[in-house]
């Protein structure tokens, strides 16, 4: 058995002389940083990006890899879709810690900066697309009659949300 799936795993005290609050940020872009220095290693990126959850207790973000836990800062999105790809009328997601999803298409919005983010895993999170994949997805936008955008994915058309605020 894991520490992790101990049911009073996240209200459990830090290790004596450690705080559960770390100098760990992730940055508008998706990059990671500690104590102020970009995290450079991808392993380490790709690892902090699978670690991420909510405290349930607080709501605040966490990383966790059911080991241990500690909180750190999000500055945009918690996040952030890599690549796009489309499977007939399905839009493949995937994200920067490695996993692949189908994207919720009426999710998406656009955002400041003309910026694209959606809701992923299962609607819990905000992720923001990288340019590579807002590009890629840009394949499927046209303007509605009505000026706004849509998305038209295989034969089904829908519309691209720009005054939808997600929490």
């Amino acid at each position: 058995m894991r520490p992790g799936d101990h049911p009073e795993f996240f209200r459990f005290p830090a290790p004596e002389g450690v705080s559960r609050e770390s100098t760990i940020v992730l940055d508008a872009e998706g990059r990671f940083w500690h104590d102020g220095v970009r995290v450079e290693r991808a392993t380490m990126t790709r690892a902090f990006a699978s670690w991420i959850r909510r405290h349930p207790d607080d709501d605040r973000f966490i990383l966790s890899n059911d080991y241990d836990w500690t909180y750190f800062t999000v500055v945009a999105v918690p996040f952030f879709v890599e690549r796009i790809e489309f499977e007939g009328d399905v839009v493949r997601a995937t994200l920067f810690d490695g996993s692949r999803e189908t994207l919720d298409s009426t999710t998406l919005r656009l955002g400041p900066g003309d910026r694209v983010s959606c809701r992923v895993k299962s609607g819990k999170f905000e992720a923001q697309l990288s340019r590579s994949a807002q590009l890629a997805l840009g394949e499927a936008v046209f303007e509605r009659p009505d000026g706004g955008l849509g998305l038209r994915v295989g034969n089904v058309e829908m519309q691209l949300n720009s005054d939808v605020e997600y929490g």
